[in-house]
């Protein structure tokens, strides 16, 4: 049974900087299907199965794994073909880190520059994701999730960076993420302060509210993926490299 694709904007991640491909849609579509879990971490990716899936030849699906291999999503074994990822505490240690650093200050930007409507629809979206929790839709929750983060930082007004974040949520373990039982209501009320203070325009608790939101996102998923909760927070300066 095949699948539409669905179009790729311009400045999505794997599509910078010039048209639109097949290999940008199918590697999107690839995207799309292990954050949400449908394709499992450590599952094998067949070119075959996907070409028939996306009704598209081997030539974009070959393309969009070289992509998401180069990525990191997906990892390459000898005589075993490519498969998904499992995750990696050291990159995501990194990632974390660099979205702390993006996110903050696109938030801080945004608050500047969204309008009632803008607001509005962060309301809206804020709404839903609670609707959607409480009907145990946990998909619907991780989409909304994103639209809701990202009703503020395309309003941040610089272009560059709303990619470069874009880039890091594709990299980030979402299908892990969205169903880790007791991390949701959390930010479900995290969600609602850090609304709160963007309204206000309070750009010195928007980069606190919004750190205290990522760091506790990574402490649940770094427990969850290693058993542990993390030593200390890696973006405090103070925290010393695993290691040392």
């Amino acid at each position: 049974m095949t699948e539409p694709l669905r179009a790729v904007e311009a400045g999505d991640s794997g599509a910078r900087g010039g048209a639109v491909t097949k290999r940008d849609q199918v590697a999107q579509a690839l995207r799309d299907l292990i954050a949400t879990g449908e394709i499992p971490r450590g599952s094998r990716i067949r070119q075959d199965e996907f070409a028939e899936r996306f009704d598209v030849s081997i030539t974009p699906i070959r393309e969009a794994i070289n992509l998401l291999h180069a990525e990191g999503l997906l990892v390459g074994e000898p005589r075993k073909g490519v498969r998904v990822a499992a995750v990696n505490p050291e990159r995501l240690r990194s990632v974390y880190t660099v979205r702390r650093l993006m996110e903050s200050y696109a938030m801080q930007r945004a608050s500047r520059r969204m309008s009632p409507m803008d607001f509005r629809r962060a309301e809206e979206l804020a709404t839903k994701m609670e609707r959607a929790f409480e009907n145990g839709d946990h998909t619907l929750v991780g989409s909304l999730n994103r639209d809701f983060h990202f009703t503020f930082y395309e309003n941040c007004g610089v272009p560059g960076l709303l990619e470069e974040i874009d880039a890091l949520w594709q990299n980030y373990p979402w299908d892990i993420m969205n169903v880790i039982p007791d991390r949701t209501p959390d930010a479900l009320h995290q969600h609602r302060q850090i609304l709160e203070a963007m309204v206000d325009g309070d750009t010195e608790r928007i980069e606190t509210l919004t750190g205290d939101h990522l760091w506790g996102s990574y402490r649940k998923l770094i427990e969850h993926v290693t058993g542990r909760l993390p030593d200390g927070d890696p973006f405090d300066i103070e925290v010393p490299e695993p290691g040392m």
